[in-house]
């Protein structure tokens, strides 16, 4: 196959096409009902609406004294106290109900005065001035009946419990979880001359994005090889993640094997490392081809393979100041540079100054990206331009991307 520099994509557009195979896949997938507990990191499969305002009724906030803010003081305190469970009565101008946390209030009242600002003698309230509203939790407030919360193939997290517990879901419907086979390419890890090092990492990263991941061994380079394991794993598998093979040496079948059998979406993203990463449409399958070095591989599944998993395309980052002044190699590219964050700076990892010496003025992603001991990093910071001394720069720390 030829290539040339212009076959290459921005990660925008890579992330683009991800995300619109991500769509079809979803549009198929079979639902299941799952308990609020097992909701994190599954995607839904319908939107969920409100069908009642929330809360139903106005509730305090604070214990405390209900009433008519604008009654004046002294207001008379009634005999009766308010608690969640009660039925608020109605109270008279002029009068205060005591009440506590989460209680209803009287239809007639419209702030509370905490206890401690109040003041009681002789069933008289003193305290201080109060606009309506202070203190409660009004009827419709927080969700209007008929509003639209969560879309359909959005991914939950366990603090959506709380939101759909509150709209009276005990459940909701799921899509059922994508399916992956991954395989290892590569004679050298096929006759375990090398370790396998990337098929467990890319295993954890599906399944901590929410996905079931297999591993389904190794494979030479030799392309029929390569194609009939591609091939039969596509048959088996809803996703099919390739590691090695995906450059354009002799020996690299991979992406000539997914040509055959499907389409290939973009081959080649204007990321380094990790630059000759594959997407491909097989007729029952989605498959990734993963390039072989191992800090490589991690660094562009979770720039571009993250978003068909998680469906999620933010990159959430701390802000720091970058250590040393670092080059970038040609124009073109995003480079992510591995860091050590500390006290808001951000040391280049391979940098002469750094546990190992990859390079000293300018960034070398090739060397880099076979660093096993680059991974002790702490996170990335995305740039297209050199870097300098006292920079502000986004790291984006490794545990907000495998997740």
């Amino acid at each position: 196959m030829a290539h040339d520099h212009e076959d290459m994509v921005w990660r925008r557009d890579a992330v683009e096409q991800v995300l619109d195979a991500r769509e079809r896949a979803l549009a198929t997938r079979p639902t299941e009902s799952v308990s609020l507990d097992q909701i994190a990191g599954r995607t839904l499969a319908s939107p969920v609406v409100a069908q009642a305002d929330i809360p139903n009724y106005d509730h305090a906030t604070m214990d405390g004294y209900a009433f008519d803010a604008t009654d004046d003081y002294p207001l008379t305190v009634t005999d009766v106290e308010i608690y969640p469970e009660d039925e608020p009565p109605s109270i008279e101008p002029g009068q205060a109900v005591e009440i506590a946390t989460g209680a209803p209030l009287p239809p007639e009242a419209n702030a509370v005065l905490k206890r401690e600002e109040s003041e009681v003698e002789d069933d008289q309230l003193r305290g201080t001035t109060l606009e309506p509203g202070t203190y409660t939790y009004e009827k419709g407030s927080n969700v209007r009946e008929g509003e639209q919360l969560f879309a359909a193939g959005e991914r939950l997290s366990p603090i959506d419990a709380i939101l759909l517990g509150d709209l009276g879901r005990e459940q909701v419907d799921v899509t059922e979880r994508l399916s992956v086979g991954v395989l290892a390419t590569g004679t050298e890890i096929h006759e375990r001359r090398q370790s396998d090092l990337d098929s467990p990492m890319l295993m954890g990263l599906v399944r901590s994005w929410g996905h079931d991941a297999t591993y389904e061994g190794t494979v030479p380079d030799e392309s029929d090889r390569v194609t009939d394991a591609i091939a039969d794993l596509a048959a088996e598998y809803d996703v099919v993640v390739t590691t090695g093979g995906t450059s354009v040496g002799h020996k690299d079948y991979v992406i000539r094997s997914l040509a055959d059998l499907g389409t290939v979406e973009f081959h080649r993203v204007r990321v380094r490392p990790g630059k000759p990463i594959a997407l491909a449409t097989l007729p029952d399958a989605v498959a990734f081809a993963i390039p072989g070095k191992p800090l490589g591989a991690h660094t562009i599944s979770t720039l571009v393979m993250r978003p068909f998993f998680t469906g999620e395309t933010a990159l959430p980052a701390v802000e720091a100041t970058v250590s040393t002044d670092l080059a970038m190699g040609p124009d073109g590219f995003e480079y992510a540079v591995p860091v050590t964050l500390t006290d808001g700076v951000a040391r280049p990892f391979g940098h002469t100054d750094s546990p190992i010496d990859v390079y000293e003025d300018t960034f070398d992603p090739s060397v880099l990206s076979s660093s096993t001991r680059a991974t002790r990093a702490d996170g990335f910071v995305l740039t297209e331009t050199d870097l300098a001394e006292g920079d502000p720069v986004d790291v984006i720390p490794y545990a907000s991307v495998e997740r």
